[in-house]
């Protein structure tokens, strides 16, 4: 097997058992053959070595064999990306978490918090201003429009508070006039934070964000199609779902986009390849450097990848699986039970919309990536990957 981004070990020589690896490429056929997706992308790496790689199916429905260079739309695998760069500006000095976002973003001095009273939404004040730590652990008490039926999650779907047809700096602003779900720092709340992180990266570095990103990320560590659209010439690669059906009955836009969007979501709005995800998934393994280029310091990687939720804080939701808290940008495993699946704990991970998910395991030097179009079987995908790969160590 050639080398694939990292160097190539035979899994056995890594703590892996042949054949059980071989079950997890047969299991996830068997997934293909089901209907479950098209076709999926697999990458298993430990201490630096890459040593499992799979493209099997097909690219989209009826179409050719999944290639590796597949463009995959990551939806929130954006949200780490941006969160990194946001670090990066805070071991530059030019930002810290603990600042205010009204001191980026000054429409959100007046803020309100959304107080259900029977049939009326009341507003309050909040008790301490939302920080650059809450965008990044989702404790800003922002939601998403889509997630729940709240009546300020009513409100931001109404909103269309991640509409295409606007610039970042124009939706941002709507968000700032929405109220709050929760008081800052009160609940674990999926939502909009870091779209409002990626303004501030913008506002920061006084560029677009896909500039920062190229500049900043994707150039250094030759993550070469990732990008907030796919240009015409790649779109013989876009790996596409056997329906957009599920998205758009969220109301989610399922990223389409061949040029350069006006509204450039940091929560959501990146494609990416199996190649390109994995040099960003090893930076992260590796401590923030990959091949000679350090992003962040293993410190900063570290910090990141700390529980950063308060010990009273609301925890419960659908999205965040029980036994984990959240870092600067991803999910960590704070026990060895309670999970879906086995694991240890100081893993930190994410996913997006449409089944893709890398996890990281620094206690098991072992990272993984699934690159899928299968919105309506993610979360089934992710466990499955989980356990199978958890399974295959020696």
């Amino acid at each position: 097997m050639n080398a694939f981004v990292l160097p190539y070990a035979p899994s056995e020589q890594e703590g892996f058992i042949p054949e059980r690896l071989e079950r997890l490429t047969a299991v996830m056929q068997r997934q293909i053959d089901e209907k479950k997706a098209p076709g999926a992308s697999m990458l298993i790496a430990r201490h630096g070595k890459f040593v499992y790689r799979q493209c099997l199916g097909a690219l989209r429905p009826g179409g050719p064999a999944m290639p590796d260079d597949a463009i995959f739309r990551i939806f929130s695998m954006t949200k780490p990306i941006v969160s990194v760069a946001a670090m990066m500006l805070a071991e530059e000095g030019r930002l810290t978490i603990i600042d205010p976002v009204s001191a980026y973003i000054p429409a959100f001095v007046d803020v309100k918090v959304g107080v259900p009273n029977g049939d009326r939404l009341d507003l309050a004040p909040p008790r301490r201003p939302i920080t650059v730590q809450d965008l990044l652990r989702h404790t800003s008490g922002l939601t998403y429009g889509f997630t729940g039926a709240s009546p300020v999650q009513k409100l931001t779907k109404a909103a269309g508070v991640r509409n295409p047809d606007r610039t970042t700096a124009e939706n941002v602003e709507a968000i700032a006039a929405l109220p709050l779900m929760h008081q800052p720092g009160d609940a674990w709340e999926y939502g909009v934070s870091t779209d409002v992180l990626g303004r501030i990266v913008e506002i920061v570095e006084g560029a677009r964000l896909s500039d920062v990103l190229r500049a900043r990320i994707f150039g250094p560590l030759g993550m070469t199609d990732t990008a907030f659209f796919t240009p015409e010439a790649k779109l013989a690669r876009r790996a596409d779902p056997f329906s957009f059906d599920f998205m758009t009955a969220a109301g989610i836009d399922p990223v389409n986009a061949t040029s350069p969007p006006k509204y450039e979501s940091a929560g959501g709005g990146l494609v990416s390849t199996l190649a390109d995800y994995t040099r960003f998934t090893a930076m992260l393994s590796q401590g923030g450097a990959l091949d000679g280029v350090r992003i962040l310091s293993p410190q900063t990687i570290a910090f990141m990848a700390s529980d950063h939720l308060d010990a009273n804080a609301n925890r419960n939701h659908y999205l965040l699986w029980p036994g984990h808290g959240f870092g600067l940008g991803f999910a960590v495993r704070t026990e060895p039970g309670r999970a879906p699946s086995p694991g240890s704990v100081g893993e930190y991970f994410w996913g997006g919309m449409m089944g893709t998910t890398f996890w990281i395991s620094p206690r098991d030097s072992l990272f993984a990536l699934l690159m899928v179009q299968s919105p309506e079987y993610r979360e089934y995908f992710r466990v499955l990957l989980r356990n199978l790969v958890t399974a295959a160590n020696a």
